[in-house]
């Protein structure tokens, strides 16, 4: 279920998916109120769940992550154990900074950020060790050309 928002609950969150840094004076002024009842609607929405966290972005391939796959993976298990250790495995690696269980054809997909194609392979082989998987592709993305955490508000 959604949460009720109005309109100055949108301005504020807007600015925080802008930067979460601003410090309350400015969210304040920005949005047109004071910075008391924007504190106090930022812990409601908090408290509501709607802000789950705050985190800085990083930029990967300043950091030497230049190479990000896309995996698709297709299998023949669908025990309970089978996804147990198969979640967990995704859970522990670092690399997989999305995983997402699909309909169709496709069982999951993956977005994996590691240094290069010699990285990825590392982590290929262990993830298959760890748990049977029936088919993977990989596919290397040549170009990101949009990324963004903020949702249409």
């Amino acid at each position: 279920m959604s949460a009720r928002l109005d309109e100055m609950d949108r301005k504020i969150l807007a600015e925080l998916q802008e930067d979460s840094g601003q410090s309350l004076d400015e969210i304040a002024r920005k949005v047109g109120s004071s910075k008391t009842p924007v504190w106090n609607r930022i812990k409601r929405m908090k408290d509501a769940g709607v802000i789950t966290r705050q985190t800085a972005l990083l930029d990967p391939e300043a950091l030497g992550f230049e190479a990000c796959f896309f995996v698709l993976i297709r299998t023949s298990e669908h025990e309970t154990d089978w996804q147990r250790r198969f979640l967990q495995a995704l859970r522990e690696r670092p690399e997989v900074l999305e995983a997402h269980r699909l309909a169709g054809e496709i069982d999951y997909i993956l977005k994996v950020r590691v240094k290069n194609a010699r990285a990825y392979d590392t982590f290929y082989q262990s993830l298959i060790s760890q748990v049977k998987i029936h088919n993977v592709t990989a596919l290397l993305s040549m170009e990101e050309i949009k990324s963004t955490t903020a949702l249409p508000l």
